[in-house]
C-alpha cells in the first residue's frame, strides 16, 4: 500500500481536528486543496493566519472585532437600553440576520456546563454584570440556547441580575408556523403553553 507523504499526511491530521470533519471528510479536503490552483490554497492559509493574527473579542460585548470595540458597540445608532445575551458570536449574526433587534449584545462566550467542567467563572459572566450595574439598561434579553445547560446559564445570570432595576425577558419559544401538533415533541408544547398569549 501506497504511503502518504509526510506534508499530505500532516494536512490530513490537521483538518481532521476540526469539528465535525472525521477522517474521510479531512482525507477529501485534503485532495481538494491539492487539486485546486496554488493561489486558491495559500488564499486559504492567508485568510487563516488574518484571522488568527486580527480578529480579538470585543472589550465590551466579547463578539468577535478586529478592533478594541466591535461595530455594533461603536454604533451610534444601536438602541442602548436593550442587552440581548448569547452564547457565542455565530448566535449573534444569527440575530442580527433576522434584521428584528437593534439594540447590543453580551456574549457569554459559552454555557455553564457542570459535566463539561465549565463553571460561572469560565463565561464572561462578571462582565456582564458590571455593564447591568453601570449601564442604564431596561431590559435584559436572555437568548442562550434552550437546553438544560442554556436554561441553567438564563437562571444564574437572572439570579445575579435580580437586585438591578432591570426588566428581565427571553426569547419567545414554542410551535413554529405551519407545523402539525401530532408531531411535535412534548418540551416545545410545554414551552408553548408556558409562553401562550392573548389572542
Amino acid at each position: 500500500m501506497a504511503e502518504l507523504t509526510h506534508s499530505v499526511a500532516d494536512m490530513i491530521d490537521q483538518l481532521g481536528r476540526l469539528p465535525g470533519i472525521g477522517r474521510k471528510s479531512a482525507e477529501r479536503l485534503a485532495y481538494h486543496l491539492l487539486r485546486v490552483p496554488k493561489t486558491e490554497a495559500l488564499a486559504l492559509a492567508d485568510s487563516i493566519r488574518s484571522v488568527r493574527e486580527n480578529v480579538r473579542y470585543c472589550e465590551q460585548c466579547f463578539n468577535l472585532s478586529e478592533a478594541a470595540r466591535c461595530p455594533i458597540c461603536t454604533d451610534p445608532n444601536r438602541d442602548t437600553t436593550r442587552l440581548c445575551i448569547v452564547e457565542q458570536p455565530r448566535d449573534l449574526i444569527s440575530l442580527e440576520q433576522s434584521g428584528m433587534y437593534r439594540g447590543l449584545y453580551h456574549v457569554l462566550l459559552g454555557r455553564i456546563a457542570p459535566l463539561d467542567g465549565i463553571g460561572p467563572d469560565q463565561l464572561t459572566i462578571d462582565p456582564l454584570v458590571d455593564r447591568v450595574r453601570l449601564g442604564k439598561f431596561t431590559e435584559v434579553i436572555m437568548a442562550t440556547n434552550p437546553t438544560v445547560e442554556g436554561d441553567g446559564t438564563s437562571l444564574h445570570i437572572s439570579n445575579l441580575l435580580q437586585e438591578y432595576p432591570v426588566e428581565i425577558t427571553r426569547l419567545a419559544r414554542g410551535i413554529t408556523a405551519g407545523s402539525v401538533l401530532e408531531f411535535t415533541n412534548k418540551e416545545i408544547l410545554a414551552d408553548a403553553l408556558n409562553g401562550r398569549q392573548k389572542l
